[in-house]
């Protein structure tokens, strides 16, 4: 199976190179058009800043690609948010595969703090990305901003309010928190978005 990794100017993607090659899987690490349509899956991960990683994407054009792959696509943190069709975070539009808008967490009491930082619980998971986890996986999450829950919400978190941890619609696949750090819980949700 030909795996792509999405390659643009956004952090933490050995990290996801390194869960995929755990699993036997050597991935390509690429920017190019014509690699990302022909590999089987291909993963959007990335910790970063929302405006510039979308200026990256536009100059190469990215952004148009992302959005007409037909294969199975897996956005991950940032990754979630950019195929999004708005963020707050830089007031930037995104690629736009999800129709909803990236909100900044607005703390309400002294105790939540901005980033949301460790290990949260994930439910309502009625999807296939999430077969085989138990009943009340936690899996990692860091992160400033937010999807608000919507017709495309594939599981649910809570941190301040609840929120949208994962996503879904037709081929295209994601989530807030970070599989690849999530132990064996984020190990099978990867397994599952390969056997898609």
């Amino acid at each position: 199976m030909d795996v792509a990794i999405v390659k643009y100017n956004a952090g933490n993607i050995y990290s996801v190179v390194n869960a995929l090659r755990r699993l036997g899987i050597d991935p390509l690490l690429t920017d190019d058009a014509e690699q990302l349509r022909k590999a089987d899956r291909v993963l959007f991960p990335g910790q970063g800043e929302a405006r510039g990683a979308m200026d990256y994407l536009k100059a190469r054009r990215l952004d148009e690609v992302i959005r007409d792959l037909k294969q199975p696509v897996f956005g991950i943190c940032v990754g979630q948010q950019l195929l999004c069709k708005h963020s707050e975070e830089g007031d930037v539009d995104c690629i736009g595969v999800f129709d909803a808008e990236v909100k900044r967490f607005q703390p309400q009491r002294h105790e939540d703090k901005v980033p949301c930082m460790g290990w949260n619980v994930i439910e309502k998971r009625d999807n296939k990305l999430f077969e085989g986890l138990g009943e009340h996986p936690y899996v990692y999450f860091v992160h400033s901003y937010y999807v608000p829950l919507c017709a495309d919400t594939a599981a649910v978190a809570d941190y301040i309010l609840p929120y949208s941890a994962a996503m879904h619609r037709d081929n295209f696949y994601a989530c807030q928190f970070h599989p690849e750090k999530s132990g064996k819980v984020g190990e099978q949700i990867i397994k599952n978005f390969l056997k898609l």
